[in-house]
Order: structure tokens, then sequence, then C-alpha cells
């Protein structure tokens, strides 16, 4: 049976005791931040769950400890290639085109605020823009999606900083892109964050 024409793919790790949301865990310590790690897992996965897209899960290279429980049932799951992140989603974004998708998207597991109704829009806008961004509060974006492969946006980034959705959508716009902006939204890497989400509930 063929794939969809699009792709979705996610960013994630393993959950690991002291390897995932560091930031989060220097404020609420190792045990809560893994905590906050898998809901953020069962968060995306739903999210993801309604949409009829080919699925892939790119993951981080596990530690001794990493719990390898299967979490990404009805995904292809692969490891993420050597690199800088822009380096590993270069990489993704290219397996996905050379698998045969027509659109592509790629999100991570930080975002608390992303619905499926995000994904769905950033899809219908690939029909008439070439790229679509989704821009999170602290510079960064928590969706990327695209038509085909422009090595440009991946490459010579300021990567885990408030410049990264800038010098991105400068590099559109060199390209003469169409951009579909989605809604902002926060992703959770610190202790402020995950009290902003909370009080979202």
């Amino acid at each position: 049976m063929s794939k969809p024409a699009a792709h979705l793919l996610v960013f994630a790790r393993y959950p690991e005791l002291g390897k995932v949301k560091t930031r989060l865990a220097a404020d609420i310590g190792d045990e809560a931040a893994l905590a906050v790690y898998r809901q953020l897992l069962a968060h995306t996965r739903a999210v993801v769950a309604p949409l009829a897209v080919h699925k892939t899960v790119w993951l981080a290279s596990p530690g001794p400890a990493a719990d390898r429980t299967d979490h990404w049932a009805g995904y292809d799951q692969l490891p993420q290639t050597p690199g800088d992140l822009g380096a590993k989603m270069e990489a993704a974004f290219a397996h996905a085109f050379d698998a045969g998708a027509r659109q592509v998207l790629i999100i991570g597991t930080d975002c608390p605020g992303l619905a499926t109704a995000h994904l769905a829009e950033a899809l219908q806008a690939l029909e008439t823009h070439e790229l679509v961004l989704g821009p999170a509060a602290d510079g960064g974006y928590y969706l990327l999606g695209m038509k085909q492969l422009y090595p440009a946006l991946f490459r010579q980034k300021p990567w885990s900083t408030s410049a990264v959705q800038d010098a991105t959508l400068h590099d559109a716009t060199q390209l003469g892109l169409r951009v579909h902006l989605l809604p902002e939204l926060h992703d959770v890497d610190t202790a402020a964050d995950l009290a902003r989400w909370k009080q979202s509930f």
C-alpha cells in the first residue's frame, strides 16, 4: 500500500531520568521534569493521532537508563542523524521527500498548546504556500512545513536561541517563499513555562 502524500515527522527522546527537559529539571528536579516530559509525549501523540498522514518519529540516541517501551505504535521509528539540530532536521526532511512525500511537517514534543487543528491548518496552507512556520514565543518555532527541501533553512542558524525564528523567516524571504504563519504558542522549557501551562488547565 502506498504511503500518504503528507508526512509528519516528530523529533523526540526516549524518556530517561536526567536526560530530558534538562533546563526544566534545573528548576524542578529530574523526577518532576521526566513526568512533565511523559505528559508532553502523550499530548503530542494525541494531537497527531487523528491525522491521516504518514508518521515518523526520529529518536535521539538513548542512554543506558532510557525507557524503550514502544510509545510510538503506528509510527516509523528512526534514529536521529549526527550533527546539529539543523543537520538532523534537514536529513529527516530529505528522507521523507525521497520516500515520495509531497508535504512534510516537522514538530517536537515541547509544545502543550499544539492542537490537531494547527497541524490540519499547516497541511491546508501548503496547498497555497511553500512554507509553513509555527512561531514559538521564545523566538524559535514549534512546527515547520514545506513541499520541497530548502537546505538554506537548516544551515548556519543560531539553534537554541531567540534568533532562530527571525533567521528562518529571513532566509524564506531571500528564497522568495510564500510563508503561512500559524498562531504563536509557548514551549515548556522552564518552571515559568510550566506554570503558564498549568494555569491553562
